[in-house]
């Protein structure tokens, strides 16, 4: 078992992000690093998006680094190996014979909403569950995704207990006012409910924030209020010690483009804002499995029994 630096397990299970759909066309390659391990993505000449564990049994090159799509095959950079979608060696251009264990690891893998998202399980189960579609996404009332991404040296865990944790708003956040929050745990869905009262055009007027967390991968945070507003946020293990965040924005169109532009852009600059205001802390923090809880804290210790179905590593 991986073991992150604050004891947890490196990697829970569940669907996370490794690009967006857009970064990858047809016959592209990109190495990719996650949970611990090397990985190549490429997208087939006919459209779809495949994973393999990335160094080439023959002689150990990475496939994403030099390698080339053929068809439905990745080709080794070194000497012509050709891996087909579903990891098995389909041809050596100067043998006729394929070793039975000639193959590449295969990942699972979604392409919604535009994300790529692949499914770990540290004992290799199938997805006991699958990434919802989005209604927001594609619908011309809302605006593309704006984007931001950061690599932080943090824990999955951590991160996402900032949802239920109230008191952190105010006085991190400089909110106007702690949130009323609520959790419930819905199976592998984390629902948190939150009132709160949030500044607008010189105003402060109520509001509501949803946010629905799909295990430590998959989050996504509506704000409801004067404009509607989805945030779409992926947080994808590297290692044992840092992780990709990607945040991806998009905003209820308004009455006019430039309305909407400029909500968008304040919105996002508000998140980014709040964001980065605790990655110092997620940095330098240390994990306490049993934390000094008190009145009006929030629902963490609904949130942290929620977490434990995601580290199949820890179960008899």
């Amino acid at each position: 078992m991986t073991l992150h630096a604050n004891g947890l397990p490196a990697f829970g299970d569940g669907w996370f992000q490794v690009a967006y759909t857009d970064e990858v066309g047809p016959g592209d390659v990109k190495p990719l690093r996650y949970f611990g391990k090397d990985l190549v993505l490429f997208r087939t000449e006919d459209g779809e998006a495949t994973v393999l564990d990335a160094f080439c049994p023959h002689l150990g090159a990475h496939l994403g680094h030099g390698g080339c799509v053929e068809g439905r095959s990745i080709v080794c950079p070194f000497h012509a190996w050709k891996f087909a979608a579903d990891g098995s060696c389909s041809e050596i251009p100067y043998s006729e014979k394929i070793p039975k264990r000639a193959r590449l690891g295969k990942w699972e893998v979604r392409e919604r909403n535009g994300l790529i998202m692949v499914w770990f399980h540290a004992k290799s189960e199938a997805p006991s569950w699958e990434v919802p579609e989005l209604a927001e996404y594609g619908d011309p009332e809302w605006t593309p995704y704006r984007l931001a991404s950061w690599k932080i040296k943090a824990h999955n865990q951590e991160m996402a207990e900032n949802a239920v944790d109230a008191a952190h708003f105010l006085y991190l956040h400089g909110t106007q006012g702690m949130p009323e929050t609520a959790a419930e745990i819905r199976d592998h869905v984390l629902a948190v409910d939150s009132r709160t009262k949030m500044k607008a055009y010189g105003q402060v007027v109520p509001g509501a924030i949803e946010v629905r967390a799909h295990g430590f991968g998959f989050t996504t945070t509506r704000f409801l209020g004067i404009v509607e507003t989805l945030l779409v946020n992926s947080v994808t293990p590297i290692d044992g010690e840092y992780v990709d965040c990607r945040f991806a924005f998009t905003v209820k169109r308004g009455p006019n483009e430039m309305v909407t532009n400029t909500v968008a852009e304040k919105f996002q600059e508000e998140i980014k804002r709040q964001l980065e205001a605790d990655i110092p802390i997620w940095e330098n923090k240390r994990y306490l499995p049993s934390p000094m809880l008190v009145k009006n804290d929030g629902p963490i210790g609904i949130y942290r029994k929620w977490v434990k179905r995601f580290y199949s590593e820890l179960q008899a």
